[in-house]
């Protein structure tokens, strides 16, 4: 069977989205990936992926661009027939949506992890585009040969009580997964007896940044001997984006280290202690903080949709700190600064949940499983897939 993975950034299929291929690949199924250009297609082909680049502007409004984005993706669909289109965040689920039913695919699939700037911002630009992008979104995802994947309760339930798609069309499917084998604990941090704290996300403001930034200052100058580390890169598409001259200016200050964009994300866990993501953002669930998990990371969030399916229990799983709070953030960080044992404590247990509900693989079988609900009989041999290994 013929399998399109359709997102808004090559990067995105990449680095949330490239196992789940590898799983259809090993199954026997052919997976094209399709985004607008950037630095990540090439390396589909070296994966044995095909890549398909689309002209797609995320943040454009421009009518006729949009028109004539759709009319692309039409034309894509329409060359390549897949069996299923699976759409990943919430322009490209409109979008392909729309451009599925017009193509005549059969299935699709459409997963929003997290609800987007248009839903999450309350700045005036987002509370006109939300009315207009709920429309959309009821008239392109509630479709019988289409389901939607969420990754948390609070998003299903905004979902259900907004009329966007029908109840028994939602399901929902805690993160993208992640793989235990490759991220796991070392014995690497604190060797030197120094603290280290990493926030790792795309740098938006409600990522809680500023916050982050303003603890690590505060402890900073209270003598405290703790590195506070950022990774991650601005993202020009988002409104709410920290700019690189901002982020530039913290690290000239010495309050933080910038890494940029990591590559090789389970070797810089390696070296960290304490994961936070302080943030006010309507998260799926986000990526950071169960590889944190899984790298046995003491790990520190607020309570807020998507981030706490992590971080359960204040004192057990993690510490919860209150959004908007870099007082209350510095208090945490300077907790476990003083008590190693609870940090060490919380590191294990985040280690243990990791590995026994956002595992990859089992993440990966039940995102087949939605697969074959759609697909059910009209698939040629049966089961797409068998259980998970």
């Amino acid at each position: 069977m013929k399998f399109v993975f359709y997102a808004n950034t090559d990067w995105y299929l990449y680095n949330f989205r490239l196992s789940t291929a590898q799983r259809l690949q090993a199954d026997g199924h052919d997976v094209v990936m399709l985004s607008p250009p950037g630095p990540f297609g090439g390396r589909f082909a070296a994966r044995g992926f095909r890549w398909i680049t689309l002209p797609m502007d995320r943040a454009s409004l421009n009518p006729l661009r949009e028109a004539v984005t759709l009319r692309h993706l039409v034309r894509i669909l329409r060359r390549e027939k897949p069996d299923l289109l699976h759409n990943f965040t919430v322009k490209c689920a409109v979008y392909g949506g729309a451009a599925a039913r017009m193509a005549g695919v059969p299935a699709t699939v459409n997963a929003v992890a997290g609800m987007g700037y248009v839903f999450t911002s309350n700045d005036l630009k987002a509370r006109c585009l939300r009315p207009m992008v709920q429309a959309l979104m009821r008239g392109t995802l509630d479709h019988r040969r289409s389901l939607l994947i969420l990754q948390n309760p609070d998003d299903a339930e905004i979902f259900r009580r907004s009329r966007l798609v029908a109840r028994d069309r939602i399901h929902v499917i805690r993160s993208s997964g992640v793989d235990t084998s490759r991220f796991r604990p070392s014995s690497m941090s604190g060797r030197d007896g120094r603290l280290r704290v990493l926030l790792a996300a795309r740098l938006l403001w409600e990522k809680g940044i500023g916050e982050y930034v303003e603890a690590a200052r505060q402890l900073k100058a209270q003598g405290r001997d703790i590195e506070f580390v950022l990774a991650g890169a601005p993202d020009p598409g988002n409104p709410r984006s920290v700019s690189d001259e901002q982020v530039g200016r913290w690290a000239a200050e010495g309050v933080i280290t910038w890494l940029g964009h990591v590559e090789d994300m389970p070797a810089l866990l390696s070296t960290i202690d304490v994961m936070a993501l302080p943030s006010y953002y309507r998260e799926g669930v986000p990526k950071s903080l169960i590889e944190g998990a899984a790298a046995g990371l003491a790990l520190i969030t607020t309570d807020q949709p998507g981030c706490r399916e992590v971080v359960t229990r204040h004192g057990m799983d993690g510490l919860v700190v209150p959004p908007r709070n870099a007082t209350a953030l510095a208090a945490l960080v300077a907790r476990l600064d003083d008590d190693r044992e609870l940090l060490a404590r919380l590191g294990a247990k985040a280690r243990e949940k990791a590995i026994g509900e956002f595992d990859e693989r089992a993440v990966i079988q039940r995102t087949l499983d939605v697969y074959e609900r759609l697909l059910g009989t009209d698939m040629p041999g049966g089961s797409l897939a068998g259980s998970a290994s």
